[in-house]
């Protein structure tokens, strides 16, 4: 058996805002209750199980690999809400999306303040 990612657990402040969040931004299925969780399931089978959690949440980056008309969706949905984005994951260039490996990318947080990155192109895998 080769082995694969399964799912994660997203800790988050408000659980049910961060996966409706997710699963608005990104236009996924809407989130399913499996006991302490909201699961966002992605295409691939890999889901981000949401948990709530009282303490300081330890931000995490989580980073999908998009087609190029779900990247405009997306895009289009981080821009009607007014939401700030950056190119890179030092947020040195905002509101620029970036095209590494020949393909495009961008970074935003959601509200539990996780770092989330949309790609067209997986890294290394095209022109510089």
């Amino acid at each position: 058996m080769s082995i694969e990612l399964n799912h994660t657990i997203v800790h988050a402040s408000d659980r049910e805002a961060s996966a409706q969040f997710l699963s608005d931004i990104l236009g996924l299925a809407e989130p399913r209750s499996f006991g302490p969780f909201l699961v966002v399931q992605t295409a691939n089978g890999v889901s981000l199980d949401f948990m709530a959690d009282d303490g300081p949440i330890a931000n995490q980056h989580y980073a999908f690999l998009v087609s190029e008309a779900e990247f405009d969706a997306i895009f289009e949905r981080i821009t009607a809400r007014g939401m700030t984005y950056w190119a890179d994951p030092g947020r040195g260039r905002e509101n620029v999306i970036n095209t590494r490996d020949g393909g495009r990318g961008f970074y935003f947080l959601e509200p539990s303040g996780h770092f989330l990155e949309v790609l067209t192109r997986p890294y290394g895998s095209g022109a510089a």
